[in-house]
């Protein structure tokens, strides 16, 4: 082997070695999805607690008419 030849032969396995590891490497993809998203959400509003406080706010008025 000539002198060039065996320099040139660890800078090559090294650039070698890299784009062995870099084909190794994990890819992230990034695309829009097919079906569009979907949020269920179960909410159940209830008025009744409010209702009940209203109520007792008109009784407790009703009785004490000095309050205001």
């Amino acid at each position: 082997m000539n002198r060039l030849t065996a320099q040139a032969l660890p800078a090559m396995m090294i650039v070698l070695a890299g784009l062995v590891i870099g084909g190794c490497s994990p890819t992230v993809k990034v695309e829009a999805p097919d079906k569009p998203i979907t949020i269920n959400m179960n909410i159940k509003i209830d008025h009744e607690i409010r209702i009940k406080v209203d109520r007792d706010i008109d009784n407790a008025l009703n009785k004490r008419t000095d309050i205001f």
